[in-house]
């Protein structure tokens, strides 16, 4: 996942999970050795409210379009709108920057939902559980977990987060764990259930997060491309 803005760093021992995670598991040890350094770095941390509001104009668009969207509504608020001012605005500029109407609609829902406190600020968020960030923003309309737990990971650095639900994290288990031919190409009976790549993550705690990044990497033949570029939302 890849935002304009300062790299930070993260804040649990990158080492230190490696350590751990070859440890528990020597499958998930080999692709970690093939797969290379944990490089990860966190993108700039706006507020819960500013990545979201980006999560949603990235909704089931293809990146450059999504862009285009999200460049013409920051042109037209002169950078990014506040809960305020979304709420004050009239559809039709939103829609004249290509916002569908749903997208409208979560967007103000999210701009209500700050402001009367379900979504936390910038502050309070990094204290919060990731449990209770998960059942919070998920209060917004169109929000789903699987945009909460990339956020947790690539906004917030949560060292414990597996996203058992993407696609990407599924085919890097089967290709890890479940010996899928490479002669051929990966069908739907081939992924493992999200219970089954829970259940062998329990092992990976309390570095998920980690683990979640190298299943990434072994997706896309542990080249960079695999890693979610956007949240999106379900």
């Amino acid at each position: 996942m890849i935002f304009a803005g300062r790299k930070r760093k993260l804040p649990f021992d990158s080492a230190e999970a490696l350590t751990h995670l070859k440890a528990r598991d020597t499958k998930l040890a080999t692709l970690i050795e093939r797969a290379g350094p944990f490089t990860l770095r966190l993108d700039r941390s706006p507020s819960p409210f500013e990545s979201l509001l980006e999560s949603i104009l990235y909704q089931q668009l293809h990146g450059k379009a999504a862009a285009t969207i999200h460049r013409r509504v920051r042109e037209y608020f002169g950078g990014d709108p506040s809960p305020e001012m979304l709420l004050k605005t009239p559809d039709e500029p939103l829609r004249a920057a290509g916002v569908s109407g749903n997208k409208i609609k979560a967007m103000r829902d999210l701009a209500a939902k700050t402001l009367d406190g379900t979504v936390p600020s910038h502050g309070a968020i990094a204290r919060m559980p990731d449990a209770e960030i998960v059942q919070r923003l998920t209060e917004v309309r169109g929000i789903g977990p699987w945009t909460v737990e990339m956020l947790l990971i690539f906004r917030l650095g949560r060292p414990d987060v597996l996203p058992v639900t993407d696609y990407g994290i599924r085919k890097g288990y089967a290709m890890t764990f479940l010996r899928v031919p490479k002669t051929r190409p990966l069908e739907a009976a081939d992924l493992p259930t999200p219970d089954a790549v829970r259940k062998r993550g329990q092992r990976w705690a309390p570095y998920r997060s980690v683990a979640a990044w190298y299943l990434w990497r072994a997706s896309d033949g542990a080249s960079e491309a695999a890693t979610p570029r956007r949240t999106s939302l379900q």
